[in-house]
């Protein structure tokens, strides 16, 4: 049977964590750097537990001022010691709370950068691989971040968003641009039906783009994402697929 991880970005005061969390199977916590705080991260991990839900690490550029979402140019040791942590600042939290971290996954500027930035991609993997080498981490299909994962003998899951557009370059159609979010259920529900069966996406232009995914994602903090969840997961129900937490 086909399977496949509904992820979403959560603990980052989008006001919607209770009503997404039953809806996924894996959760990215932001770590306290462009978002969060001892409290939010606990509060999370919780929720997580309660609904049966993987928790992983959301670390980001440290500028919670931009959510970052901007590219900051910081030194590659400086930003794998950040890394390192802010991963064991939330498991130190899951611990406490009987539980453990199952992934990693980038945020925000920080995942983009790293699709293509060798030196930011094996920051990244420098730093999951120094705080938890048994962690999964979420990267872009192709990617820098994925090369640079494999190479440092990570477990890797690849991503796809179902609440985005794609260039036909390959990246994710910038927020700046109107058109950047898919917040209609039936559209995010068809991407990700296209995702899984048919092993890609169709980019602005037409461009259709080869993408195998392991997890799709939809951001907690996109307008009406708990009724594009509920649409999705029926949607790959309705078809056969399992939605199942990463291993």
């Amino acid at each position: 049977m086909t399977t496949v991880d509904l992820n979403s970005d959560l603990g980052e005061g989008a006001g919607a964590d209770g009503q997404v969390m039953p809806l996924i199977t894996s959760a990215n916590i932001a770590c306290g750097a462009h978002a969060g705080d001892e409290r939010s991260m606990r509060e999370t991990i919780k929720l997580a537990v309660e609904h049966h839900v993987a928790a992983g690490a959301h670390p980001g550029y440290r500028d919670p001022a931009r959510f970052g979402r901007v590219a900051l140019d910081v030194p590659p040791d400086e930003l794998t010691s950040d890394l390192v942590l802010q991963i064991e600042t939330l498991q130190a939290i899951a611990r406490s709370e009987a539980t453990d971290l199952v992934h990693v996954k980038a945020h925000g500027a920080l995942y983009n950068t790293a699709q293509r930035d060798e030196r930011v991609a094996l920051a990244i993997a420098t730093a999951v691989r120094r705080a938890a080498p048994d962690l999964v981490l979420f990267v872009f299909p192709a990617s820098a971040a994925e090369r640079a994962a494999r190479s440092a003998g990570l477990r890797v899951a690849r991503e796809g968003f179902i609440d985005r557009a794609y260039e036909a370059d390959g990246t994710l159609r910038s927020r700046t641009e109107a058109d950047a979010l898919i917040t209609d259920p039936a559209e995010a529900a068809a991407q990700a039906l296209s995702f899984v069966r048919d092993g890609g996406v169709r980019a602005r232009g037409g461009v259709f783009l080869e993408l195998p995914v392991d997890t799709l994602c939809v951001h907690g903090d996109t307008p009406g994402a708990a009724a594009i969840l509920r649409a999705v997961r029926a949607a790959l129900v309705s078809s056969g697929v399992a939605v199942r937490r990463t291993k």
